[in-house]
């Protein structure tokens, strides 16, 4: 469950385009993002599984895709370099 508000809570921040990243955010305003979160899953309930599936996938695409798109970037610049 922990999990699951945490990922909600970090979506609900990233589109309330806030000034400060998650990090940045202190602890009170963290505090407040996950208690929406919670109100979320629970107002959602089984519904919140396609949402969690959906964050699940892009927090893990992110994690996967950005090596890549640096290497990539590197990898172009060192081309053109040549």
């Amino acid at each position: 469950m922990r999990h699951k508000v945490e990922l909600v809570a970090r979506a609900i921040h990233k589109a309330q385009d806030q000034e400060l990243s998650w990090d940045g955010e202190s602890t009170a305003s963290k505090k407040r993002f996950r208690e929406y979160a919670r109100n979320a899953i629970h107002l959602l309930g089984e519904d919140i599984g396609v949402l969690l599936l959906a964050l699940e996938e892009t927090t893990v695409g992110k994690r996967v895709e950005d090596p890549r798109a640096a290497v990539s970037s590197m990898s172009v610049a060192d081309s053109q370099a040549t």
